[in-house]
């Protein structure tokens, strides 16, 4: 039996399902911060309001493909129109992006692409030492190839107006997909490797030279990366270097030299930290944490690839402090998928009906020998109609067989 629908239900502007709007809006968010099992529980308990954990799920998978589809449109718009972007709130902008890997079905695991951009701070004295903080930071994340994470993230650096920022910094861990997107959204920007990345490539060396977990080597990686961090990566690299030329055929030497030689105009941090900006990608780091594992990496958890990608759209918008400004949308994205089923079921039951009369078929006229047309009886101009005549009229014995005689006269 097909689902009906009730007019009232769109004169009061009610979302698609059996709760009311702010109910939908509960447990939406709340299945967005937690496993659907608990988030049904706390909406039970808190608004009185029961439901079960498939539906809490479908209300939420279904809210954040909503969400999917209103950046996708917006990614249209930008390439179509390329409007003018959001003017920045602050003169230097970081952006960071890195992956994190998420269980699939099937046993399955994949990639999940995350962009964080955020507002770079001026200095301050921690510790007798300066320090740069990124605040303001918004999440993008997506689980899909490096190209199109490149160009769906449009839609993010549009927002928060990078393209009209003054300085931007792409401080980034090294990988070849994240310098392809620099090169896409803002080719200008000042490209900084992560520190701590930079040091991951150094203490292969230290641990070769001195062992692994050695205090020998401890050291030796501690005064390297404080040379790296006061003086760059010049006097840092001769030293490699030659290290290579008294060990040629040690690989954790020799690759390690090549990555690093290939960044050394990344790792210039003594320029970096005089401009003012931070040195490392952590926001991007914490960013995977708090965006995408906390929510789809706990035990248990498989997720099928549309559902991966409606669960990080609210997460992105709730870690960023956007959930009041973005919801309104999601309703009445909502409401307009419900309105478009709406008309698809009347014009298939208009259409089932029209399916069900049956087709009269006019008679055949009939053509006589000489290929005249007999016109048909209800067409042919009105005759004269004639009197019906009575039989009874011509009866013989139409006069009463006794007639009275009358009497002769005196």
């Amino acid at each position: 039996m097909d689902r009906g629908f009730f007019p009232l239900d769109e004169e009061l502007k009610l979302l698609p399902g059996s709760l009311t709007p702010y109910g939908h809006e509960i447990l939406v968010r709340l299945s967005a911060w937690m496993p659907f099992k608990k988030a049904v529980e706390l909406l039970a308990d808190l608004v009185g309001i029961g439901v079960s954990r498939s539906q809490g799920r479908r209300y939420a998978e279904g809210a954040g493909a909503a969400y999917v589809e209103i950046q996708n449109q917006a990614v249209e718009q930008i390439e179509k129109g390329l409007p003018a972007g959001q003017q920045g709130s602050s003169a230097k902008l970081q952006i960071s992006a890195d992956g994190a890997m998420v269980p699939l079905l099937h046993g399955q695991w994949g990639e999940v692409r995350t962009l964080v951009i955020g507002e770079v701070q001026p200095a301050v004295k921690e510790k007798e030492e300066w320090v740069v903080h990124t605040r303001e930071l918004s999440y993008f994340s997506r689980k899909v190839s490096a190209q199109e994470f490149g160009r769906l993230s449009l839609v993010e650096m549009h927002r928060r107006g990078v393209e009209n920022a003054k300085q931007v910094a792409a401080i980034m861990d090294g990988a070849e997909w994240e310098q392809g997107f620099i090169d896409y959204h803002c080719p200008n920007a000042t490209r900084i490797l992560d520190f701590p990345h930079a040091g991951e490539h150094i203490s292969p060396i230290g641990e070769y030279l001195h062992g692994q977990n050695t205090p020998e080597g401890k050291q030796w990686l501690g005064e390297k990366l404080h040379q790296l961090k006061q003086d760059g990566p010049t006097g840092l690299l001769t030293e490699i270097r030659q290290l290579q030329e008294q060990y040629p055929d040690v690989e954790a030497i020799s690759a390690n030299l090549a990555y690093l030689e290939k960044r050394e105009a990344q790792m210039q941090y003594p320029v970096f930290q005089a401009q003012g900006w931070p040195i490392g990608s952590g926001i991007v780091e914490s960013g995977n944490k708090l965006v995408v594992e906390a929510r789809l990496k706990g035990s248990g958890m498989h997720w099928d690839d549309p559902n991966v990608e409606a669960m990080l759209a609210l997460r992105n918008i709730l870690c960023s402090d956007r959930w009041k400004e973005e919801w309104p949308k999601i309703e009445t994205q909502l409401r307009q998928h419900n309105s478009d089923q709406r008309q698809q079921l009347h014009q298939s039951r208009a259409a089932q009906k029209a399916s069900m009369i049956p087709e009269v078929t006019p008679p055949a006229v009939p053509v006589d020998d000489r290929h005249e047309t007999f016109m048909p009886a209800m067409l042919r101009p009105a005759t004269p109609r004639q009197p019906k005549v009575n039989s009874w009229r011509k009866f013989k014995y139409g006069r009463a067989l006794y007639q009275r005689k009358e009497l002769p006269k005196n």
